[in-house]
């Protein structure tokens, strides 16, 4: 690597919802934690990247927002041009600030290819360069045969075998391989390195101030559907079991998130309003100290709801949606499966006596930690590890492409 400082370049189609967001700042904040000199320039559609707040050496360009229809088609979130329009200036924006930003390592989170094709124009360009392509892949992508015939259709495979150098899968793999049931070749299966889940901790602002207190000294439950957009059923469940009052519950923290539609939240808030023991917050872009502080947690089953539960170590119990993906189902099943935490289907909504009794019991559910699984939360170690590396080599030969590892 040349005498200038070290960057890499985060990629974050964000179409939807905080989990690619939130996974993304995550390895960002911890890498500029472990390496006194690197930068860190996150790619993101997320409308709302700029209510978070990023430590010194991170910082964002907010591309052009998009939407997925309920058809699976995709249309601009705010500006009123079409959709091509849209990806165009996108994959421009990617490309130049790549070019100009020249980064050491550049990973693109979840989609090989971008939202679309946009940043195959990216990795072409960069990778004739000396900087290192990374994959980054949640632990569970999908239903196997599901993503199986996108990445067919999609065709994805050429990426993965001619311009990434390496594939991190953001998990263990004695518990979850999301590219199961896919055939790949033995270039690309030498490409893959599982990092463990990524381990969240509080905010160092919350290190210095008390945390909060929502129901004064009383313990709570945590309810967090994530960004909220797809958690109307799950919260309107857990809200028909306190309204129901069939056995004593502890208080519940129900926070709905950015992306739960406004006619929603607003009838949420009507009802928690009737409810001494229910408190509702619309969004916080810190929501660590409440995990901190709840005696359990409900949430969906998400990859970051999923990484917080670990990482705060508290009795979980998880209502995964099934669509439109079967990712977070899949992630529950095996969970549980591990004695991580209990699974309420969603297939049972709305049934509040159901929930009542899952709730009830939920505080006196053992933490993760009691399951005794192994190397879960290890990710950010590993990635940072694996960094450096990549930075000792590129000293070493600052001009050749690095081969695979």
């Amino acid at each position: 690597m040349s005498s200038r400082t070290p960057k890499i370049l985060i990629y974050s189609h964000d179409s939807f919802g905080l989990g690619h967001l939130r996974r993304c700042r995550a390895i960002a904040q911890s890498l500029v934690g472990d390496f006194d000199t690197l930068s860190v320039l996150i790619l993101s559609g997320s409308p709302i990247i700029g209510s978070f707040e990023f430590r010194s050496r991170v910082d964002f360009v907010r591309i052009p927002g998009v939407i997925k229809l309920r058809n699976g088609e995709y249309t601009p979130l705010s500006l009123h041009i079409n959709i091509d329009q849209t990806l165009a200036i996108r994959s421009s924006i990617i490309e130049h600030t790549a070019k100009v930003f020249d980064p050491d390592i550049f990973i693109v989170d979840k989609e090989p290819l971008g939202l679309r094709g946009e940043v195959i124009g990216t990795l072409e360009a960069l990778r004739d360069t000396n900087t290192k392509l990374v994959l980054g892949l949640r632990d569970v992508m999908d239903d196997p045969q599901v993503l199986k015939e996108e990445w067919d259709r999609k065709n994805v495979y050429p990426a993965l075998k001619d311009l990434y150098d390496e594939i991190w899968v953001y998990g263990p793999q004695d518990i979850c391989e999301p590219l199961e049931g896919i055939t790949l070749p033995e270039r690309v299966q030498e490409k893959l390195r599982y990092t463990g889940y990524l381990r969240r901790e509080l905010p160092r602002a919350a290190l210095e101030q008390p945390a909060p207190e929502p129901f004064g000294e009383e313990p709570y439950i945590l309810v967090t559907p994530g960004g909220g957009g797809d958690g109307v059923e799950m919260v309107d469940w857990v809200m028909s079991a306190y309204e129901m009052r069939q056995r004593p519950l502890f208080p519940a923290l129900i926070v709905l998130g950015p992306f739960m539609p406004a006619a929603a939240a607003a009838k949420f808030s009507e009802r928690a309003e009737q409810l001494r023991d229910v408190e509702i917050i619309r969004f916080t872009p810190q929501i660590e100290p409440y995990l901190a502080s709840a005696t359990a947690i409900v949430g969906m089953g998400g990859y970051n709801t999923f990484c917080e539960i670990l990482s705060f170590d508290k009795p979980t119990l998880m209502v995964p949606r099934v669509v439109p993906r079967r990712e977070q189902a899949i992630r529950a099943e095996r969970a549980e499966r591990s004695g991580l935490l209990k699974v309420l289907p969603i297939d049972h909504y709305p049934n509040p006596e159901i929930m009542s009794d899952a709730l009830a019991e939920l505080p006196e559910l053992a933490p993760p930690s009691s399951a005794g699984v192994d190397n879960l939360l290890g990710g950010l170690d590993l990635i940072s590890t694996r960094v450096g590396e990549i930075f000792d080599e590129k000293r070493t030969d600052p001009q050749r492409k690095l081969v695979n590892f």
